[in-house]
């Protein structure tokens, strides 16, 4: 699949019986790779046992359903908060983002608004993690773009920068997308380096 990373909500009656989720009740939540993309279901625990299936899930886990709650009107002028800015960047779907993505997520697991759920490496040698958001259920799938200690500051100074409103999603993009081909040229010189020093011996 083409997608880096994608949101899926969790449902509020049963992916099989089809009857409602009852507040705080147990929940099993599974999702199902399809060429189309992600498909989520979430079930009681009893109908998740007794349910035919002849795939395997993705990924797999028990929960428990917390009915929506009304939120009061935010002000107008709030500034955006991570998870704001977090779901934002999933729909621009932009693979330059790739790393503020994944470092929104892992600062929100980090300030207990989402849960690990599972870890999944793919045949192309890509980590997709699964996150659960702890109070609504959305289920989070992002890349781990295994990002290099060296610039694990730059990426978070650019997560800070869209927190407060100092810089543009697309700001943003244009430097990941500079630092990215700056990363390739270098790779490129030292590997035709190496490739010349082999020679000379």
């Amino acid at each position: 699949m083409s997608q880096e990373w994608n949101i899926k909500s969790r449902a509020h009656v049963c992916s099989v019986c089809e009857k409602p989720l009852l507040d705080r009740a147990p929940v099993i939540s599974a999702l199902r790779e399809t060429p189309q993309g992600y498909e989520r279901f979430d079930c009681h625990p009893e109908c998740w046992k007794s349910q035919n299936r002849d795939w395997e899930p993705f990924s797999l886990w028990d929960g428990v359903y917390l009915a929506p709650v009304k939120e009061e009107r935010k002000e107008a002028l709030k500034k955006e908060d991570a998870g704001e800015i977090l779901r934002k960047l999933i729909t621009l779907d932009d693979p330059a983002m790739k790393n503020v993505v994944y470092v929104l997520a892992v600062m929100l697991e980090r300030s207990k608004i989402l849960v690990e759920r599972d870890s999944k490496s793919l045949e192309d040698g890509t980590i997709r993690r699964i996150y659960e958001d702890k109070k609504n259920g959305d289920t989070f799938i992002i890349l781990d773009p295994r990002i290099r200690l060296e610039n694990l500051a730059e990426v978070q100074q650019q997560v800070v920068a869209l927190l407060s409103g100092t810089k543009s999603f697309g700001e943003v993009a244009n430097e990941e997308q500079a630092n990215e081909e700056q990363g390739t040229q270098e790779e490129s010189q030292e590997g035709t380096q190496e490739l010349g020093e082999i020679q000379a011996d």
